[in-house]
């Protein structure tokens, strides 16, 4: 008796993907589609999203149009990419902030790099440790405040003092830092206009700064300004701002204040996009000696901050697989993702799993119809266009109840379904494998991997393609174009034989094409027969290879691959 669906309790913070396998059907992509409704209505601490592997072939986009339905989330590919990786989210900070600052943050934050962003989130620059231990060690330059254009406020925060006078949101473009230590007549010498001048609290001083144009000054020691320069100040448009910190200290900080820009790097910055995979910003990493690299999204907006220790603990993406358990037909990178469930009706294949999953697999004819058997060992209600999928999907599998593979359960719960979706399941049926059959205006590649899978034997790996119709001439028509690419699809797929099922709905009978050494005798050895053998010239091009009409035959999974296996096994 199959067990009811358990509650489970994943990572809230991450997506898991259904999906079914590479070239899609229908059953396929309405299984992912209606599996994942069903995870988000009975699990709401998780968020389920259906997936395809591939493009939607003609008979499948009439389903999902028919019902109103949403394409499911294209996937290439579920290798772990960046935006898999628990990477830091190290917030972006203005370019014009002070050094003090930025050091600042990266001790309290335990980082050695900041990231300079715009308001737009637009990355500018980096800002490392060693960056400004460098501007402390080699800067001499007495100058370098107005140079790197220093905004006074910045100065005003490094230096923890308070604005008596003047606009600190102003920029320091020139003159240079001086300190007051001699007589008011010596420093008549050195303070020159647009200077910054840090002093004590004598007057004499304060008045010679004012005098010969400084364009602030800074009293240390908690010292204060007379009335008098106060007034001369303001009139001036000279700041005044006073400071608790001794000359020597105030002259140690001041540098600090310089804005990160100045140092920062802003030229070929190796960045990474959370669509890139972690396999291949892993070598690059290697060949650098930075710590830190910046995130960016699709729209370079910046995002975070990824390092090589965060790759150590990279979690592969959480899938659920249905209508398939071949790591052959699953989407590329597989075998590294985390793998929660799987979902088919197949036979088992070799895929291999990190740790232990939940496994459902039964003799149906249909993916589909063990999807509708969980929604209602669970008690929640199909939805009439969730229903639409899951007939459409058991209707396409089992050529409306005509295919070997089909059982009374699948039967059954297609006309059940057919009642909740309101629709005459006949009537419907013939509309899409109409739909399904115009084959007209789609080129010999869309055709051959509308329904294409592999499959593995011994030591022969082969594929096959299932092209169903209710239009005998359309199918007679198609036999030279399909074998041409089926020869091409050997190279491509790395494969030892291909084979094209071109399938009569209502004759219920297959013709069997055959392309790769030996393929004609496993065909023989199969089905007990002689394949002809055949060379199909097109466009001046001949290829070789083997025909057969095989009368009752219509499904692969159950008529087609058992032989061809078994036997493939003895070549």
């Amino acid at each position: 008796m199959p067990t009811k669906e358990a509650k489970t309790s994943h990572n809230t913070e991450r997506d898991i993907l259904v999906t079914g396998h590479r070239n899609p059907d229908t059953d396929s992509i309405c299984a992912a589609i209606s599996y994942a409704r069903f995870k988000n209505k009975y699990n709401k601490t998780n968020h389920y999203i259906p997936c395809r592997a591939g493009s939607l072939n003609a008979e499948t986009s009439f389903v999902l149009d028919y019902f109103k339905e949403e394409k499911p989330r294209l996937l290439e590919s579920v290798k772990t990419q960046v935006s898999d990786v628990a990477y830091r989210k190290t917030p972006g900070v203005p370019k014009n902030m002070s050094l003090k600052q930025a050091y600042q943050i990266m001790r309290d934050s335990h980082v050695v790099t900041l990231p300079a962003v715009t308001k737009q989130g637009i990355l500018e620059g980096l800002i490392t440790i060693s960056d400004i231990a460098k501007s402390y060690m080699n800067v001499y330059d007495s100058a370098i405040i107005s140079t790197a254009k220093t905004q006074y406020k910045n100065i005003l925060e490094t230096l923890e003092a308070t604005r008596i006078t003047g606009d600190i949101e102003r920029f320091c473009q020139k003159g240079k830092v001086v300190i007051a230590a001699a007589n008011p007549e010596m420093m008549n010498y050195y303070i020159e206009p647009h200077d910054i001048v840090i002093l004590g609290n004598r007057a004499e001083s304060q008045l010679s700064a004012l005098d010969n144009g400084a364009d602030c000054i800074i009293i240390c020691e908690g010292a204060n300004a007379s009335p008098t320069i106060r007034d001369l100040a303001e009139q001036n448009g000279m700041i005044i701002m006073v400071t608790s910190y001794d000359a020597y200290t105030a002259a140690r900080l001041i540098n600090q204040s310089i804005p990160i820009d100045f140092f920062m790097t802003k030229e070929g910055i190796l960045s990474f996009q959370e669509e890139d995979y972690v396999d291949d910003i892993r070598e690059v990493m290697a060949s650098k000696r930075h710590r830190d690299f910046p995130v960016l999204s699709k729209e370079g907006k910046y995002l975070g901050m990824i390092s090589r220790r965060n790759l150590m603990g990279a979690h592969g993406k959480q899938v659920i697989m249905v209508d398939h358990n071949e790591l052959g037909q699953a989407l590329e990178g597989m075998e590294n993702a985390e793998i929660l469930e799987i979902i088919d009706h197949h036979r088992l294949g070799t895929i291999q799993t990190l740790s232990p999953v939940s496994f459902r697999n039964q003799p149906l004819g249909c993916c589909s119809t063990i999807i509708y058997k969980i929604y209602q060992e669970n008690g929640v209600k199909v939805d009439k266009k969730t229903a639409g999928l899951l007939m459409s999907a058991i209707i396409s599998d089992t050529l409306l109840f005509r295919s070997p593979t089909c059982t009374p359960e699948d039967e059954k719960a297609a006309r059940e379904l057919a009642k909740i979706a309101g629709v005459d399941i006949e009537a419907y049926a013939m509309e899409m494998f109409a739909a399904g059959s115009n084959l007209k205006q789609k080129t010999d590649k869309e055709i051959f991997y509308q329904d294409f899978k592999i499959f593995t034997a011994g030591k022969i790996r082969f594929g096959v393609s299932q092209v169903t119709s209710l239009n005998e001439e359309e199918l007679d028509g198609l036999k030279e174009r399909l074998l041409h690419f089926a020869k091409s699809a050997l190279e491509k797929e790395n494969l030892n034989m291909a084979f094209v099922m071109l399938t009569n709905i209502l004759r219920q009978d297959t013709i069997l094409l055959a392309v790769g050494p030996r393929s004609g005798e496993l065909i023989n050895m199969a089905f007990s027969l002689e394949s002809e053998k055949v060379v199909y010239t097109l466009h001046g091009e001949s290829v070789e290879g083997y025909s057969a009409r095989i009368p009752e035959l219509v499904s692969r999974k159950k008529q087609l691959i058992p032989p061809l296996s078994l036997f493939a096994e003895q070549l």
